[in-house]
């Protein structure tokens, strides 16, 4: 593992650094705010499949990388979807419940990395991943879907119970591994 400042690692950080600029688009509604809102959102969920993609094939994984890439996921998806609410796109319930998924999920991974034990992502995670960017998506631009207006709102249900389902799932395959390492860590009484 390689430590420092590399191509994947700036496409990271530049996914968080796009997060500010959406905020402000979404918010204040500028001329053309859904479109530039929606490319701000694409281009930086463009970083989070390149920079994995790249540190794996240019052999750059590196400890930076392994921290700011979910981070950066969290910081993204969790920016959108609060503006969302805050521009009445999307119930703040259903978003506290994602949002709540994923600090769920980034708490075991801690618990389980203090432990020297490396959860694996899963498809479901995955999944998770990609029905979230399309809801977001759809959420930004839904005054321009016109007919098909449905389609955000039940894009956002699907990215819901994808979320629970990844979360619940990743809680069953992992939770108790992670409470036995701390079990076999933690000193005979």
């Amino acid at each position: 593992m390689r430590a420092g400042l590399n191509l994947p690692n700036t496409l990271t950080l530049s996914r968080i650094l796009i997060v500010p600029l959406l905020v402000v688009v979404l918010l204040t509604k500028i001329d053309g705010w859904e479109f530039i809102g929606l490319g701000l959102f694409l281009v930086a969920s463009l970083t989070d499949f390149l920079d994995g993609f790249l540190a794996r094939r240019r052999k750059e994984v590196t400890a930076l990388g392994k921290l700011l890439d979910p981070a950066a996921d969290k910081i993204l998806t969790s920016a959108a979807f609060i503006s969302l609410v805050g521009l009445g796109l999307a119930p703040a319930w259903m978003v506290v419940v994602v949002i709540a998924r994923e600090f769920a999920v980034s708490s075991l991974r801690s618990l389980a990395a203090a432990q020297d034990v490396v959860l694996a992502a899963s498809f479901a995670g995955k999944v998770k991943t990609v029905t979230q960017i399309v809801a977001i998506s759809l959420l930004i631009i839904s005054d321009q879907l016109g007919s098909f207006d449905l389609l955000a709102p039940l894009s956002l249900w699907v990215a819901l119970a994808a979320t629970l389902y990844s979360g619940i799932e990743y809680f069953a395959r992992n939770g108790r591994r992670v409470l036995q390492a701390f079990g076999a860590a933690s000193p005979e009484r």
